[in-house]
């Protein structure tokens, strides 16, 4: 916007040196040529000078058309602005003429093409997604922190009482009273324990993560959301029929 304007700026600070230029050197002319007919009449003065009067009547002419056609020039083309719409609409093909419609045309398909080749293809920036996968444009480290706010919340649902969020404890002793609901592997180790290294990685490393070590942190988070709401389920469907079984008994004593 502001290289716009300066150029802007810029195009009417030469058009109005030109035009002083110009209206000089016209008027230097006329001067010039009025003299030379003062000098050469017989008289040698502006009495009955008729070179004087065609030249100053010519020069007269000039300066009324060239006023006339400059107004004209600014009338037809603020007219012609005035008919453009304010409102934002697709231009058509009869919107334009069929030259400017094609060089439109042209001007566009080589505007994707410059951007198309421009996006980076095979460029991996460490501790970000790779362009075109799955996490593209996401920070793995930042990404991981966020998980923490939403297991903290099923696990309130889960367990009510559950002891609030503290910014440096460690995950494992922060879910240490959701860890029983999750299965261990062959190694003795349940999802909360790889979730709780890769935020511990995360947060303390002073390195960005590799994409593996997202997408086991990953994985694990998204083991212990899907535990955590399965629990939430059962539990909102356990309620719901103890609110069914208590409204039929007060029915049947009525």
């Amino acid at each position: 916007m502001a290289r716009g304007t300066a150029t802007a700026t810029l195009s009417g600070f030469f058009y109005v040196v030109n035009i002083l230029v110009t209206t000089f050197f016209v008027c230097l002319s006329c001067v010039a040529l009025l003299s030379q007919a003062v000098r050469t009449s017989p008289r040698r003065s502006w009495d009955r000078n008729f070179n004087a009067v065609v030249i100053g009547a010519a020069y007269a002419i000039v300066a009324v058309a060239a006023v006339g056609f400059c107004l004209k020039r600014r009338i037809a083309v603020h007219r012609r602005l005035q008919r453009i719409s304010k409102e934002y609409r697709t231009l058509g093909r009869g919107d334009v003429p069929r030259p400017v419609w094609r060089y439109m045309q042209q001007e566009y398909a080589r505007a994707c093409l410059v951007t198309y080749e421009a996006e980076p293809k095979a460029a991996v920036q460490q501790g970000w997604g790779k362009p075109g996968s799955q996490y593209d444009g996401v920070r793995y480290r930042s990404h991981l922190l966020q998980t923490i706010r939403e297991i903290d919340k099923l696990a309130h649902d889960v367990i009510p009482r559950h002891p609030p969020l503290r910014p440096h404890d460690r995950m494992l002793h922060h879910f240490r009273f959701i860890l029983p609901l999750f299965t261990k592997d062959e190694d003795g180790f349940t999802p909360l324990h790889y979730y709780d290294s890769a935020i511990q990685l995360v947060r303390h490393s002073s390195r960005e993560p590799t994409e593996a070590e997202f997408l086991i942190g990953m994985k694990a988070a998204e083991e212990i959301v899907e535990t955590l709401e399965g629990c939430r389920a059962e539990m909102e469907a356990g309620s719901i029929s103890e609110r069914t079984e208590s409204l039929f008994s007060e029915i049947k004593v009525s």
